[in-house]
């Protein structure tokens, strides 16, 4: 059994907080970025790309975009949910040493893409794969990346020149940080408790929990 393996897997956190802004040695920046492209996909279609931000302007823009867009989900809660999201930091666009921006193109690898016939999202599916790597990779590094959600497609699309079709699925704030939380930031402020595996597991069918 690799030990590390599962250390960094459950040492793995989406981190807001606890950037330094040190820079990354280009080294271990290609290094991440390589593990993320060895990523496995739907017909060897590779159909990602890495864009790395590190302009402070445009970083700057977006995260602008983003406490916009936190502001519009938060006039959704009310009561305690609404409490409980003020306390709650969603990115670490400014705080990050730089961004990686992962892009789907569904034309890549086609017009017959080996495998997708049947299920048109597993490209999408094959991109999750590559930023899993990277987001591996990055821990096993001593660094942290934040997933930011609270955007919206087309803007980030215009802001950075991609191409009409092809998707930013992901926006990945990356650096140095000071340290990982042990406990993820959503239970440590009490939005979700993370499941037990006993409660996802069925075997056969639907329902039926192993004893």
């Amino acid at each position: 059994m690799n030990s590390q393996l599962y250390d960094v897997i459950h040492r793995r956190r989406d981190v807001r907080g606890q950037f330094t802004g040190e820079p990354v040695p280009d080294e271990v920046l290609h290094r991440v970025l390589s593990a993320a492209h060895a990523a496995p996909s739907v017909g060897l279609s590779q159909p990602w790309d890495f864009l790395v931000v590190r302009d402070v302007r445009l970083r700057g823009t977006f995260h602008d975009h983003v406490q916009h867009e936190r502001a519009t989900f938060a006039a959704t809660l009310d009561g305690e949910a609404a409490q409980r999201f003020a306390r709650i930091k969603i990115d670490g666009v400014l705080e990050s040493t730089l961004s990686v921006v992962v892009t789907y193109d569904a034309d890549r690898g086609g017009p017959a893409v080996l495998g997708r016939h049947a299920i048109a999202d597993a490209g999408l599916y094959s991109v999750c794969l590559a930023i899993q790597n990277l987001w591996l990779a990055a821990t096993a590094e001593r660094l942290g990346v934040g997933w930011v959600s609270f955007y919206r497609e087309p803007f980030v699309q215009d802001l950075l020149g991609i191409p009409t079709g092809i998707r930013p699925v992901a926006w990945l704030c990356l650096g140095p940080v000071t340290h990982l939380e042990e406990t993820p930031d959503l239970e440590r402020h009490g939005w979700r408790r993370r499941r037990p595996l006993a409660a996802v597991l069925h075997q056969d069918r639907w329902g039926a929990h192993p004893a």
